[in-house]
């Protein structure tokens, strides 16, 4: 099937990419931000979901730039604009991964919206910094503070790749490095999205509703050895502890977990959808 493309009236950009019987909408939304919807592509692919399959990319990020559907200043429609790609579509579920994830649970209202949710890689709260500062400075990167360096003096779409490149170690197993490194290198990155959040949400950033305030069906997926985003804040709060909660830790996997372990990542989201399916009946 042809990629089809649609954008919101505040220029989110939805890119279906597959399609095959089932009645959901599966919306993904990448994290970063500035990597784009291609850095969950391989996510997308993985997790082999019925109904169709779309790509998310927020106005200004990744490649959804430079084109008349998003207007000035996008980033001042950020994350909210969430809520309209939720509305441009029925039974829509969504995913997102690492920052994406604590997008969806930065817009209330969404969970009113969605049919069902995955948070992969994500957290319920800023707190996930200061366990990796900790976690980064324990285990440094040879050129680590070159890149930093680098991109502090030029902060910009080159010099964030480059930078994101160097960090890959911190982002992927020992036997995901290659294919961790192949998916960076391809990405779209946009060093403007990234200025937004440092100024504007990651330090700041607490879920503004949970799966609890509305039964919403939700899968929460991590890799076991996923040091970049702690995932024991979940079990901190008692709202993401409910039977229709699935809690699913794919072994020997890190923070793209869909690299190291694919076939565990797709039968988690088969997990969720027989969830999808026995509540929507």
């Amino acid at each position: 099937m042809e990629e089809r493309t649609r954008w919101t009236g505040s220029g989110v950009r939805l890119r279906r990419i597959s399609q095959c019987e089932g009645r959901w909408n599966w919306l993904f939304v990448p994290g970063g931000p500035g990597l784009g919807s291609e850095s969950v592509l391989g996510l997308a692919r993985a997790a082999e979901v019925p109904g169709a399959v779309w790509l998310v990319d927020l106005p200004g990020d990744g490649s959804n730039r430079g084109v008349p559907q998003v207007p000035a200043r996008p980033y001042e429609r950020w994350p909210d604009a969430l809520a309209e790609a939720a509305d441009a579509l029925d039974d829509v579920v969504m995913v997102g991964h690492s920052t994406g994830g604590m997008f969806l649970l930065s817009v209330p209202g969404l969970g009113e919206r969605l049919a069902g949710m995955a948070l992969v890689s994500s957290a319920p709260h800023a707190g996930w910094r200061e366990a990796f500062g900790q976690w980064s400075e324990a285990h440094p990167i040879p050129g680590m503070a070159e890149a930093v360096d680098a991109y502090g003096r030029d902060p910009g779409d080159e010099t964030l790749g480059a930078l994101a490149l160097t960090a890959a170690e911190w982002n992927f197993t020992p036997e995901g490095l290659a294919a961790g490194r192949a998916l960076l290198e391809d990405l779209p990155y946009c060093h403007d999205a990234v200025a937004w959040a440092d100024a504007h949400f990651d330090e700041t950033y607490r879920a503004r509703w949970k799966p609890h305030d509305t039964g919403l069906a939700t899968l929460i997926l991590s890799g076991a050895e996923d040091h970049v985003v702690d995932q024991d804040l979940w079990q901190d709060d008692p709202a993401f502890d409910q039977p229709h909660v699935l809690r699913r830790t794919i072994e020997r996997a890190g923070h793209f977990p869909w690299i190291e372990n694919p076939q565990a990542v797709r039968t988690a989201f088969a997990d969720l959808t027989s969830q999808l399916d026995s509540t929507s009946t």
